[in-house]
């Protein structure tokens, strides 16, 4: 049993069920106050560090309610959906708990962005949601990497290449922020103009806002392996089993994963488990466990 099975033992209870509906709903409340008054929520409602220290701890909270910006209502509306399909999927593969701990754990990480470029370059950035939906974008490439979305409603594409994009652009915006500190000054005007011509802006506030806000991605997925299967108990356990496969002339019985074709024999570090969602016995390895379509 991992940690986070461990935590949704004990406190699974507490979780919101639908959540990205109520953030949603959040979002389309900050999409009008952003409409008719801009500055109130700029000026009461977002992740301002100064005012915080000076009080103002609601803003730890609400700053979420503001989507990421666009300039277009049609595309605006398409990205709520899209943010929608992604967390309510995400949701259901992971059950509530899990998605409430990731997405819960990136607000915790925002936040932990805004004190530390505070404290380290002495500014108030302005942080909006765009990083906590980019991890909810990397989160459902994972474990859907082989859906396809319609780029500019025409062009099919599948989700990993996008999230392979969109990371390759985190990477050079955290790199290019840093930059000045890793390079000579040759090297970071040169990174620097690169990023430029991207439309990055090479400053390590941005890098350290894009490090940081999507740490959770990171660690929730550390959290959410099994590493018993390193433990030299379990080891011993394969080895074993090994020993009777060979022993038995091969003709004991083995786990099959029903999408990839890979055993318990060819493949002892992985574990394997029947889909209790799937009409009768149907066994997955722990690759394609979460991720593969339910047969009814």
């Amino acid at each position: 049993m991992n940690f986070i099975q461990k935590l949704e033992r004990k406190f699974g209870r507490y979780a919101i069920h639908n959540l990205m509906t109520y953030i949603i709903i959040l979002y389309v409340f900050g999409w009008m106050i952003q409409i008719f008054n801009a500055r109130f929520y700029y000026d009461v409602l977002s992740l301002d560090i100064e005012s915080i220290l000076h009080g103002q701890v609601w803003r730890i909270f609400t700053f979420i309610i503001m989507p990421p910006p666009n300039s277009s209502y049609i595309f605006m509306i398409f990205t709520l959906y899209l943010y929608y399909i992604l967390g309510t999927n995400l949701e259901r593969v992971w059950g509530a708990f899990r998605f409430n701990v990731y997405f819960f754990m990136g607000v915790l990480f925002h936040v932990l962005a805004g004190f530390l470029i505070y404290f380290i370059f002495g500014m108030n950035w302005p942080l909006t949601t765009y990083y906590l939906n980019m991890s909810l974008f990397f989160a459902f490439a994972t474990v859907y990497p082989d859906m396809e979305l319609y780029l500019f409603f025409i062009l099919p594409i599948k989700i990993k290449w996008l999230a392979m994009i969109d990371g390759a652009y985190f990477i050079l915006t955290i790199f290019s922020g840093f930059s000045r500190y890793l390079l000579s000054e040759g090297g970071a005007r040169s990174v620097a103009k690169v990023a430029l011509n991207l439309g990055i802006v090479p400053l390590p506030e941005i890098a350290t806002a894009a490090l940081v806000s999507l740490l959770n991605f990171v660690v929730f997925f550390l959290i959410t392996r099994n590493y018993k299967r390193y433990s030299p108990r379990e080891i011993r356990r394969k080895q074993r089993y090994r020993s009777q496969v060979r022993h038995s002339g091969g003709n004991a019985a083995l786990h099959k994963c029903e999408i990839c074709g890979r055993t318990s024999e060819s493949n002892p570090e992985l574990s394997f488990r029947y889909c209790s969602k799937c009409a009768g016995n149907h066994e997955y390895c722990e690759d394609h466990l979460f991720t593969h379509q339910h047969i009814q």
